[in-house]
């Protein structure tokens, strides 16, 4: 999906690349051997960058102490390139993105790491007011609850990218503002790592949202989003969107039914009601009782009327400040319910167009990896390495090679 952003991500839980987000595979972590291509490599032309850069940043307040600082060792990351050049624009439909983000796996470690942490999110509600779960839910989406932060000097993506030139001003006042961050004192050039587009942290913000909505939570004079204790980077994310107009005290939505003579040219983002307008068409909860009352609310049909359905109030759009995405609203709102103790989606997306439920794609995944192939997980959403492990069991047996799932794909590989 396409998506204008104010952060950038890893996104190793949502496996989406929007903006400058990367997938699982593009995440360099810790015990990831080195790419290559992430290590500087000699660029005369990066050079004469940097030095005219030096100039411009001296101009702005930028001290010689920290330029020297932040370049020694830095340097052209051609690997950067590549990835900036050839993000792969998909769209996920919202039943595979729900399942990448909110995986019963997933919810697992979600939980755990959630009550590791429960009471410094508990403070972190009081002070900012957005709720524990959905700071979690977003820990969990940006980084895999800070197990997928990166470990790109940020220094080196950015300069890098702004040489490049295809998107030199932005990346400019991001390595600008990452040299501002090193002038305060936060954090070192070794320690200030992330995605190879700049995002750091926990909650991986870019430098320039860093500047702005960092804090430090923990009152040590730093707002350090880098360190293995989350607090700082959790405290941020919060911060971000209490200032961004979240309602202390109110849902960002819940899961509804519709009645079946349903109208779903009513549904959409922008075409709010009053909550007792949508009660008198049918709509209510899928978990029974009544609906909330947080003010007008619209409602959500992502797979159309025979899948689920969402109500959603403000602060769902306020979730969407962190990523202008309809699904990452939605992974966001659900993962946090489930990672509060709610349980999956009631409603059940249709077949797919090949005819395949989740629970048919998930099939075939267990049986390939049976038969030894390697299909990254069984999840039911098949990626590239289902469409391989598909296309290595076709040419196995004869058979025309396709890489595609179907019924009849699922009937072959037999119970």
């Amino acid at each position: 999906m396409t998506v204008t952003r104010r952060f950038f991500t890893i996104g190793a839980a949502a496996g989406l690349v929007a903006g400058c987000r990367a997938g699982p595979g593009q995440v360099i972590a810790s015990t990831t051997p080195v790419d290559p291509g992430l290590q500087p490599q000699p660029n005369a032309g990066y050079d004469a960058w940097v030095a005219s850069f030096r100039g411009r940043a001296e101009a702005a307040g930028i001290s010689r102490a920290t330029l020297d600082a932040a370049f020694r060792g830095a340097g052209f990351l051609p690997g950067v390139v590549e990835r900036d050049r050839n993000q792969t624009e998909f769209t996920r439909t919202t039943e595979d993105y729900l399942a990448i983000v909110a995986s019963e796996d997933k919810v697992a470690r979600g939980r755990a790491a959630f009550a590791q942490r429960r009471a410094l999110l508990g403070e972190i509600e009081t002070r900012f007011g957005v709720p524990a779960q959905i700071v979690a839910a977003i820990w969990g989406v940006e980084s895999q609850y800070g197990t997928r932060r990166g470990n790109i000097p940020v220094i080196s993506a950015t300069s890098t990218l702004a040489y490049d030139g295809r998107r030199g001003s932005f990346f400019e006042s991001q390595l600008m503002a990452a040299l501002r961050i090193l002038e305060r004192g936060d954090t070192t050039p070794a320690r200030m790592t992330g995605s190879w587009a700049g995002a750091m942290g926990h909650t991986q913000f870019i430098p320039t949202t860093y500047q702005s909505f960092a804090v430090d939570f923990q009152g040590d004079g730093k707002r350090d989003i880098w360190s293995e204790d989350p607090t700082d980077g959790l405290a941020s994310a919060a911060a971000y969107l209490a200032k961004s107009g979240w309602r202390r005290g109110r849902k960002w939505g819940l899961e509804v039914v519709v009645s079946q003579g349903f109208n779903p040219a009513l549904a959409g983002r922008g075409k709010g009601r009053a909550v007792s307008e949508w009660a008198a068409m049918g709509v209510r909860p899928a978990a029974g009782g009544s609906l909330p009352d947080h003010g007008a609310a619209s409602v959500l049909l992502p797979a159309g009327p025979g899948g689920p359905a969402f109500m959603i109030f403000s602060n769902f759009n306020v979730l969407l400040r962190y990523n202008n995405s309809e699904n990452y609203g939605l992974g966001v709102g659900y993962l946090s319910d489930r990672l509060a103790g709610g349980g999956p989606l009631r409603g059940r997306f249709p077949p797919d167009d090949d005819g395949l439920t989740i629970d048919d794609r998930k099939e075939i995944q267990r049986r390939l990896t049976a038969r030894g192939y390697d299909t990254g997980g069984v999840d039911g959403v098949l990626g590239k390495k289902s469409e391989a492990a598909i296309r290595e069991w076709q040419a196995a047996q004869g058979v025309a090679v396709t890489g595609r799932p179907s019924r009849g794909l699922l009937a072959q590989l037999g119970g």
